[in-house]
């Protein structure tokens, strides 16, 4: 039987980290501007599909759904003590280096089973100027898979956090911007996995160009 919310344990984890790191964070150091927040609905399963430019991204757009956000990550963190206990509440699940698709779906279907919100990157990588130009099907196969909705989510900003060769991110302002949900594609064939797929993509960068 699947939940309609993440673990109990999960959330006070997640309100821990948020308002006593992430929030504030965002929200002096970076100026932060948060749009469409009541787009999010407050429990059940959804796949939230955003674009990337930077490793701040996963922390800033599960703060600004005011809900966790679960995430695959490196197969490595799960060997370290005490931060493989911390990641693992937070949401995040194992992949290996060079892992097949396939398996990286079935633990995001399990995770939306638990009633998480699962965070799909449109392009899979990070982009410079932090637009989606080359969309993967991944998030609207896990869509249809599951038949939950997407989010779409426009991250603006992130792209200059990071200057190479300085210790600290730099203090560059950010804008969240949250999409209305998009429904799942009606079928796992690829007509409609590249409909969804770039309608998800076109939300996206037109709140993207909306800019601060």
């Amino acid at each position: 039987m699947s939940r309609s919310r993440e673990p109990s344990s999960s959330l006070i984890l997640y309100h821990l980290f948020k308002w006593s790191v992430v929030s504030p964070v965002l929200h002096t150091y970076f100026r932060g501007r948060i749009y469409g927040a009541e787009h999010v609905p407050t429990k059940g399963a959804m796949v939230v599909v955003s674009n990337h430019a930077s490793d701040f991204d996963p922390p800033i757009l599960s703060n600004c759904v005011r809900r966790p956000v679960a995430y695959m990550a490196k197969e490595e963190l799960f060997e370290v003590p005490v931060l493989k206990q911390a990641i693992t509440l937070y949401g995040a699940y194992p992949v290996k280096r060079g892992q097949s698709d396939r398996s990286a779906i079935r633990s995001a279907l399990q995770k939306l089973d638990e009633g998480w919100g699962v965070g799909v990157f449109l392009q899979g990588t990070r982009t410079a100027d932090g637009r989606v130009t080359a969309p993967k099907l991944g998030a609207a196969l896990i869509a249809a898979k599951a038949q939950v909705p997407l989010l779409p989510v426009s991250l603006w900003g992130t792209e200059t956090i990071v200057d190479r060769g300085k210790l600290l991110p730099r203090p560059v302002p950010v804008t969240v911007r949250i999409g209305e949900l998009v429904n799942p594609p009606t079928s796992t064939d690829r007509q409609s996995l590249e409909e969804v797929t770039q309608h998800c993509s076109e939300v996206i960068n037109s709140l993207h160009d909306l800019g601060r």
